[in-house]
């Protein structure tokens, strides 16, 4: 069945810098391969250092001038994190665009970050809360927009408030929803903060829809030695054209939210399609899970202390 040819124009970005989580492959490599085509500043935060400096040879072979740099990070260790921050602090470059793409999806059994937390709230939630905090004078200096990327799997589930760390009874697809409402309540949350406090950045959500990117690919070190269950159907039918996105249509609810002037802070973008699987990037109706502000600053306030970093007070 032949696809409908899907893309966005993304604006003239020079000048301007973008940090990418993520950016290594899959979805974020694609984001970091847009800005830098569009004249943006790339920074590539990886943990894997072959796989970064393999992302350069992709990026530089499409935008052979492209302005991109490699730093270190691994999102499961706060201290990691901390050291990003420093350094980026330390060049004083101010970020205009900060796009928090990383992320892991179901370790079959219960894992933990460097810190103890399970990974991934460690890893999607936490650890780019701490990015963001500490990146913090750098995005009010930039007049920042910050995109983080949620997941079609916040639009069910729920935060584990008695149990966040999953302690009691491990649930890989539970705990994956889990870290995605509550990093989508956080983006939210900095939006409402920042406006009410006069920061100058603006927050914003997107999500991919569901695409055959590598979340559910072979991991060995997540112990999961064989593609996850329905990647080989996601991939059926994503080859096929039916309901759902590829990984370069999967990318571009983000780029629409990182870079439309026209994206507004606390919305959410995602892919038009039947059930928002594939299609187009708009915006969309929050997911219910997303819409109190009560739970948001909940998770504010549990992610601060979990971290140990701290934001402004309004």
């Amino acid at each position: 069945m032949p696809r409908k040819n899907i893309d966005l124009t993304v604006p003239d970005l020079t000048g301007r810098r973008a940090v990418v989580t993520g950016g290594s492959d899959g979805i974020g490599l694609g984001l970091a391969t847009r800005l830098a085509a569009a004249g943006a500043q790339v920074v590539l935060p990886v943990r894997n250092e072959r796989k970064g400096q393999a992302a350069l040879t992709t990026i530089r072979a499409t935008a052979p001038h492209a302005d991109v740099s490699l730093r270190e990070l691994d999102l499961s260790s706060l201290a990691s994190v901390a050291a990003l921050g420093a350094a980026l602090v330390a060049e004083s470059d101010p970020i205009h665009l900060l796009v928090n793409n990383a992320g892991v999806m179901t370790p079959p059994e219960r894992r933990t970050t460097a810190d103890g937390f399970e990974l991934q709230l460690g890893t999607n939630h936490l650890g780019h809360v701490a990015l963001v905090a500490h990146l913090l004078p750098l995005l009010r200096a930039g007049q920042a927009r910050v995109t983080s990327q949620i997941s079609i799997a916040a639009n069910r589930g729920a935060v584990h408030w008695d149990d966040l760390q999953w302690e009691r009874s491990y649930d890989g697809m539970k705990a994956y929803s889990q870290s995605k409402i509550a990093f989508g309540l956080f983006g939210l949350e900095l939006d409402r903060r920042s406006r009410a406090a006069g920061w100058g950045l603006t927050s914003n959500l997107a999500h991919p829809g569901v695409a055959p990117t590598n979340l559910l690919a072979a991991r060995p070190e997540l112990d999961r030695e064989r593609d996850a269950t329905g990647r080989r159907l996601i991939r059926a039918l994503s080859s096929r054209g039916i309901l759902l996105g590829t990984v370069a249509t999967a990318q571009l609810p983000a780029l629409l939210a990182a870079t439309s002037p026209d994206a507004r802070g606390g919305a959410l973008y995602g892919p038009r399609g039947l059930g928002h699987l594939g299609g187009a990037p708009a915006e969309q109706d929050l997911y219910s899970r997303l819409r109190s502000t009560d739970d948001a600053r909940r998770v504010w306030e549990v992610s601060q202390e979990l971290t140990g970093v701290r934001f402004p007070t309004d």
